[in-house]
């Protein structure tokens, strides 16, 4: 089992920048797939980014493709969202997730393993 603790959340303003950091527990985080998701007020959560064990397949969400950068560090048991050109739309509760399977995170997006979330208020 993986315990996923999410940081960097908070406000910002258009156009602006913000790193979101999950910090994985566990041995084995360099067996995982982990991927990012996001639900804003009153919709449903949805997909924003993944990664495969190694790293070296990333996959990004067209809302965000171009704006986003998802990455690892497995040496240091953490995954990344770099989000830069921030808009409105963006706004919404940041959620890592973590699977052994990358299949099941990328086909199913329905991930074994849950942060509790971090919020991110991007204002106009």
């Amino acid at each position: 089992q993986v315990q996923l603790v999410e940081s960097g959340g908070g406000l910002v303003q258009a156009g602006g920048s913000l790193r979101l950091s999950c910090a994985a527990s566990g041995r084995t985080f360099s067996t995982y797939a982990m991927g990012w998701f996001r639900q804003a007020p009153g919709k449903e959560r949805e997909f924003v980014a993944d990664i495969m064990p190694s790293g070296g397949v990333t996959t990004y969400a067209d809302s965000v493709k171009g704006r986003f950068t998802i990455s690892r560090d497995n040496a240091k048991n953490t995954v990344y969202l770099q989000m830069n050109s921030l808009k409105p739309e963006d706004t919404a509760v940041y959620y890592c997730a973590a699977d052994t399977s990358w299949q099941r995170m990328h086909y199913s997006k329905s991930p074994i393993y849950w942060g509790q979330g971090t919020q991110v208020t991007v204002s106009s």
